[in-house]
């Protein structure tokens, strides 16, 4: 990257720490605001730093990646409330990192992937910062059930399934009533217009995958564009794949916002 920045901005809970990777040393970039996966109890800048190196060289965006509150020491919604302040911010201060503030997007995975989507739904409801893309890789979008044939094929050998995903739900959300706030689970949510262009990547072998074909599919009715990627097995050759498809769906939606 020819520039890397650290960089502590103001939050509801104190400083949120983000770090800004320039792929060029060109001014007005388009912006994607990343956030990391880890089950919003683990990850952080250092964790997802050669992904968000790989990405913003692969879609030519100024990434920004964000170092949100993390459970249990901060349950919901301190992790939407910090990554809906870092994209407000990044909004305003977009020509003071090089960006463009008019080419604006989302992005994450896992838990990552449910703060973009939770705070596209934010932006919407609050007429907040205009969006043009989510990228939401293998997000999850419902912790008020977790009763898909995906949940129960992967609950036991698949890493995050099972007695883990249900660790996770808990320490994250532990009132049971904060799990159908669409913000929490977006998949609830009763009104998906005016969202803004989404990609929504699943993985084979993943508890998430049929929760997130759900989302893409309630997004396709609701009249949002949007593109479905569903990987296969093969790790390495198709997870760079479909890396490769993200920055290449980024582009695309940057180039409409010109």
């Amino acid at each position: 990257m020819p520039r890397v920045e650290d960089r502590r901005i103001p939050g509801p809970g104190g400083a949120i720490p983000i770090r800004v990777y320039a792929p060029s040393l060109a001014t007005r970039l388009p912006i994607l605001v990343f956030y990391h996966g880890g089950g919003f109890r683990l990850g952080d800048l250092d964790t997802y730093d050669a992904l968000c190196r790989d990405l913003a060289a692969r879609s030519g965006a100024l990434l920004v990646s964000v170092g949100y509150r993390l459970a249990p020491e901060h349950v919901y919604p301190a992790a939407v409330d910090d990554s809906y302040a870092a994209l407000v911010w990044v909004h305003a201060h977009a020509a003071d990192i090089g960006g463009d503030a008019t080419r604006l997007a989302v992005g994450g995975d896992s838990a990552g992937g449910n703060l973009a989507a939770a705070v596209s739904l934010k932006a919407r409801d609050s007429a907040g910062p205009p969006l043009v893309f989510q990228l939401l890789i293998y997000p999850v979008v419902n912790f008020a059930e977790m009763e898909t044939a995906s949940h129960t094929l992967f609950a036991e050998g698949y890493i995050i399934g099972g007695a883990t995903h249900a660790f996770t739900r808990d320490t994250y959300l532990p009132n049971p009533a904060d799990r159908r706030h669409p913000y929490a689970s977006p998949l609830l949510a009763d009104d998906l217009t005016g969202l803004p262009p989404a990609l929504v990547i699943t993985a084979a072998f993943d508890p998430l995958r049929d929760e997130g074909e759900w989302y893409a599919r309630k997004l396709a009715e609701a009249g949002v564009p949007h593109t479905f990627l569903y990987t296969p097995a093969s790790l390495s050759r198709k997870a760079d794949s479909a890396l490769g498809e993200a920055a290449a769906a980024l582009r695309g939606a940057f180039d409409e916002g010109r």
